[in-house]
């Protein structure tokens, strides 16, 4: 027989879990989502990857410490899996999901975010997929560890990938110039 004592208190119990998984979902799915188009997903892609993603972790809510880092390190290792057997090609979609991206106050801010976005687009997906990390905040050595690679490896895709946007930038200054 049930208690209903207990049988209360679980139903609280969910109910404060769901009510915090669905304002975590409404504030950082549109940040997922830009997360992974700055990695080189298209709109479509990112949006399935992300929307997968939350759904395991609804499932793992109370077992997973970290949300944000869980969803970023889970969605960033299945984009790569759904893109491992496609041939690598210059990707236009980050353009296309700009309104997805915070957006920023001033006009000069925009388009140096634009700038970036395009150089992004022409990154190899690994050196892509780690300065979408590294723009998140995180150092070599955590994105070696949440995607399993070593962090000198780490350090010298980052490198590349930065030599090559600080060149495609300058470049585009030289443009408008």
């Amino acid at each position: 027989m049930s208690n209903p004592a207990s049988d209360a208190a679980d139903s609280s119990t969910r109910f404060g879990a769901d009510h915090d998984f669905r304002a975590f979902y409404m504030e950082f799915m549109p940040q997922l989502v830009g997360f992974l188009i700055m990695q080189g997903g298209s709109v479509p892609d990112a949006a399935d990857v992300a929307q997968d993603t939350m759904i395991k972790l609804h499932r793992r809510w109370s077992k997973v410490e970290q949300h944000r880092a869980w969803c970023r390190t889970t969605a960033s290792r299945e984009l790569v899996r759904r893109y491992a057997d496609i041939r690598e090609e210059v990707q236009d979609g980050v353009l296309d999901a700009c309104a997805l991206l915070p957006s920023p106050d001033e006009m000069s801010a925009f388009e140096t975010r634009h700038d970036l976005m395009r150089a992004l687009d022409r990154l190899p997906r690994r050196q892509r997929q780690l300065m979408a990390w590294s723009l998140e905040g995180y150092t070599p050595r955590e994105i070696a560890e949440e995607l399993s690679m070593e962090p000198d490896a780490v350090r010298a895709s980052l490198m590349k990938a930065r030599r090559f946007i600080s060149k495609y930038l300058g470049n585009s200054e030289e443009e408008r110039g």
